[in-house]
C-alpha cells in the first residue's frame, strides 16, 4: 500500500529531531507532528557529554553550538559542607569532555529549525488523537489548530512525545514506576553568585538536611535554573506557597543558601508531582517508543535528554534496516539495548536515594580509578560495557559503599 509518509514521528523535541534527521538522510519521507508551538518552556536543561555524540551523528551539533550555551564541564555534589567534584575531563570512557547547560526553549527550537532546513516536514500545534495498526501500514488521526482532523498513513510510527506519552496513553501501555512518588519544585532565577572559570558551568546537586536535594543549573543568559526534589512528606515540612517553600529550602541548605542568597525569581515556581513513569513495552507492530515516552526515571543525573537522543538514534537505525527489507528483531536490536542504558541509570538513581552513592561521593579516601568509572556514567556513557560500574552497578555500588564504611570504621566485620 502507498502511504502518506514512510515514518510519522510524534513530537519535535530532541528525540524526534534526531530520529527525523537520521531517517531523512537515509532517503525516507518523514513527517513530524508536534502538539505545541515552539519555543516553549520545558525542563531537562542539563545535558550530558554523550549527548554530543548523538547530536553530531544527526548533523545537529553545529546548530546547537551557534546558540552559545554555557559550557558544562562536570557536576558538583554537596552535603553538610562536603564536596565531590566530578570533572568530565577525568572520565574513564573515551568521549566528549564537556557539554552544555541549555534553556530548552532555545535548544529545542534550534533542533527543530535545523531539521526543517534539511527538508523534513515539521508541523506544530497538531495532536495525534487515535492510531490504528494494520499488517500493511499504520493510520494516525491528526487534529489541526482549526479543529479539523485528517488521517495520516505511515509505514511506521515513532512516539517521541516525551511527557505527552501519546502511544502509551492510546494503547494502554502505561505502567506505574517502582520509585516512590516525588515532586519537583523549580524556577529560573537571577542573582546567582556563581563560581568562576571552569567551575561556572558545572551543575550543582545539593543534599539538603531535610532529605530533599536541589539542582542549580547556570545559563549563558544570566539566569539559573533552581529546583528542589523531595517526597510530599518532606515538602510538607516547609509551610507556605510554592515560592515560600522554594526559598525556605534554598536558604537552609549549607551550600545553595550562600550561593543563592540574592536570588530573584524570573517566574513563579512550577511543580511536577509523580514524574517517574514506566511502560509495559516499548515497541510493537509498526511502532516504537523513544525517549521519555518509554520511561522517565528522575532528574538527579540529568539522564532524560541523553536517553532520548540515544534511543532515537537506535530506533532510527533499526527502522532503517526494516524499511529496507531486512529482518529486524526489535526486542533484541532496540528494546534490550535501550533498557540496558535505562537500567544502568536506574541503579544509580536508586543508590542516590538509599544513601549508597552519597557514602561513596563524600568519602575522603575514595579511589581515583573507581571515581573515573563513575564519572563516565555521570557523563552518560552507560553503554560502555568495559566499565564495571556500567555492567554491574547493582552489585558494584553497594559493595564499594560497604568497603568505604568498613575502612571508616562504620561497619564491623561480619555484619
Amino acid at each position: 500500500m502507498n502511504t502518506d509518509v514512510d515514518v510519522l514521528i510524534i513530537g519535535a523535541g530532541p528525540a524526534g529531531c534526531v530520529a527525523a534527521s537520521l531517517l531523512h538522510r537515509e532517503g525516507f519521507k518523514v513527517r513530524v507532528i508536534e502538539k505545541q508551538r515552539f519555543p516553549r518552556f520545558v525542563i531537562g536543561e542539563s545535558l550530558l557529554p554523550h549527548c554530543m555524540d548523538y547530536l553530531q551523528e544527526a548533523g545537529l551539533l553545529e546548530a546547537v553550538a551557534k546558540e552559545n550555551f554555557i559550557q558544562k564541564n562536570g557536576a558538583v555534589f554537596h552535603r553538610d559542607g562536603g564536596t565531590c567534584n566530578f570533572d568530565f575531563s577525568a572520565q574513564f570512557t573515551e568521549g566528549w569532555k564537556y557539554t552544555w547547560q541549555v534553556t530548552r526553549a532555545e535548544f529545542d527550537l534550534a533542533l527543530a529549525n535545523a531539521v526543517k532546513d534539511m527538508g523534513v516536514e515539521v508541523l506544530f500545534e497538531r495532536s495525534v488523537t487515535s492510531v490504528e495498526f494494520l499488517d500493511s501500514h499504520a493510520t494516525a488521526t491528526v487534529s489541526h489548530p482549526d479543529g479539523s482532523s485528517q488521517n495520516v498513513t505511515a509505514k511506521f510510527i515513532l512516539d517521541c512525545s516525551g511527557y505527552g506519552r501519546v502511544l502509551p496513553r492510546l494503547l494502554d501501555l502505561e505502567r506505574p514506576s517502582n520509585f516512590p512518588v516525588r515532586e519537583a519544585l523549580f524556577a529560573h532565577v537571577t542573582g546567582d553568585h556563581r563560581p568562576e572559570g571552569r567551575e561556572e558551568g558545572k551543575i550543582w546537586a545539593c543534599l539538603h538536611p531535610s532529605g530533599a536535594w536541589l539542582w542549580i543549573i547556570p545559563f549563558s543568559n544570566g539566569r539559573t535554573s533552581v529546583g528542589v526534589v523531595a517526597t510530599p512528606e518532606i515538602f510538607a515540612q516547609f509551610l507556605g506557597n510554592p515560592e515560600e517553600q522554594l526559598r525556605a529550602i534554598v536558604s537552609t541548605d549549607p551550600s545553595a543558601g550562600p550561593r543563592l542568597r540574592d536570588m530573584q525569581l524570573a517566574f513563579a515556581p512550577q511543580r511536577i508531582v509523580g514524574f517517574s513513569c514506566g511502560v509495559k513495552q516499548i515497541h510493537g507492530p509498526r511502532y516504537a517508543l523513544v525517549g521519555n515516552a518509554t520511561e522517565f526515571l528522575d532528574p538527579i543525573f540529568s539522564s532524560g535528554v541523553t536517553l532520548a537522543l540515544a534511543s532515537a538514534s537506535r530506533a532510527a537505525k533499526t527502522l532503517t534496516r526494516e524499511l529496507r527489507g531486512e529482518t529486524v528483531n526489535w526486542q533484541a536490536d532496540y528494546a534490550d539495548w535501550v533498557m540496558g542504558g535505562i537500567n544502568a541509570f536506574r541503579a544509580y538513581v536508586a543508590a542516590w536515594y538509599d544513601g549508597t552513592l552519597p557514602d561513596i561521593f563524600f568519602n575522603a579516601g575514595r579511589n581515583r580509578d573507581i571515581m573515573r568509572q563513575v564519572c563516565s556514567v555521570l557523563a552518560g556513557y552507560v553503554w560502555d560495557k568495559s566499565n564495571p560500574y556500567v555492567t554491574q552497578p547493582e552489585r558494584a555500588l553497594p559493595l564499594l559503599s560497604r568497603i568505604i564504611k568498613s575502612q571508616a570504621g562504620l561497619v564491623t566485620t561480619g555484619t
